[in-house]
């Protein structure tokens, strides 16, 4: 792989932002809580003043159920991990962990082993900023990795990956800041890795009609859906991490499959909105429905 899969900071930041702003809500109405994303959010302190609504409020102004997308996303894999560590799940690989301290917020067994495979920059001020308390509460390795001299697979085993052992990998919020040939050779990678034993990917990608045909991923009646779709790309590009790669479903499933995987679920957040937010009273109308990514689950 000849270019870095994981780049800089900016959005590890802003993804932890919206998870602060969720724990903020009352314990009966939030779908997550993160104790540890305020230590990795630049002016977290005026965000906890703020408060929860009126942080939610203000996501609104620039595309509203962008914040409930991205807390979607995160309780997604969430249930996906814990109910597979119920399950006897062995293994769990991180693939750009960004500032999330899943390994630690989670109820996980402690005889699961946690790869955290990230660029060693992120890494270093995530371990900085962890409390020093919860070092030891859970079996991690962090896996530094900058791609451009090494594999990712190579590091992982150097690390104690066993392939023999059941395994969930999860690459969050990253396909559409990488090049489709870094993503295709990554796929590549863990098909290998998990040639020997069950085991479970989850992927997020942005569809292409984002571009082509934007308001096909907004909800009916959704308020300037295209300058919308643009503004969330020209933020992520100021940011310093631009969208290069959107895909077809059919384009990441013949990646998948061709390897080896098999697709299980495919899903939007219309399809999460009833399941998560329903039940705290939250659930979104349709003209605030962002499917800005799909979330695949497949196994191999």
């Amino acid at each position: 792989m000849n270019r870095s899969i994981f780049t800089k900071d900016a959005t590890a930041q802003g993804v932890a932002k919206q998870r602060l702003i969720e724990t903020l809500a009352a314990a009966d109405k939030r779908v997550i809580n993160d104790p540890f994303a305020d230590r990795f959010v630049v002016g977290a302190g005026l965000i906890k003043l703020m408060g929860h609504k009126f942080s939610v409020w203000l996501s609104e102004k620039i595309a509203p159920g962008f914040h409930e997308h991205i807390i979607a996303r995160t309780r997604l894999i969430d249930d996906l991990v814990e109910k597979a560590a119920i399950n006897g799940l062995e293994q769990y690989v991180i693939l750009g962990a960004g500032y999330d301290l899943r390994a630690h917020r989670l109820e996980l067994p402690s005889s699961l082993k946690i790869f955290e495979v990230d660029q060693p920059e992120v890494q270093a001020k995530k371990c900085s900023k962890r409390p020093k308390e919860i070092s030891n509460t859970a079996d991690v390795s962090y896996v530094p990795c900058d791609f451009t001299d090494q594999s990712f697979a190579e590091q992982l085993i150097a690390a104690g990956f066993d392939q023999s052992k059941s395994t969930i990998f999860t690459l969050e919020g990253v396909t559409q800041y990488i090049t489709k040939e870094a993503l295709n050779s990554t796929i590549e990678d863990l098909a290998n890795l998990s040639k020997n034993t069950n085991s479970t990917f989850f992927i997020s990608y942005v569809n292409e009609l984002l571009d082509q045909d934007p308001e096909t991923c907004f909800g009916k009646g959704y308020p300037n859906a295209a300058k919308r779709a643009e503004m969330i790309k020209f933020l992520s590009a100021k940011a310093g991490e631009p969208w290069i790669s959107l895909y077809t479903t059919q384009e990441i499933e013949s990646m998948l499959t061709k390897n080896g995987f098999t697709i299980k679920q495919n899903l939007i957040f219309q399809d999460l909105n009833s399941v998560y937010f329903s039940p705290v009273g939250r659930a979104l109308s349709e003209n605030k429905i962002l499917n800005l990514e799909h979330f695949l689950i497949a196994t191999c």
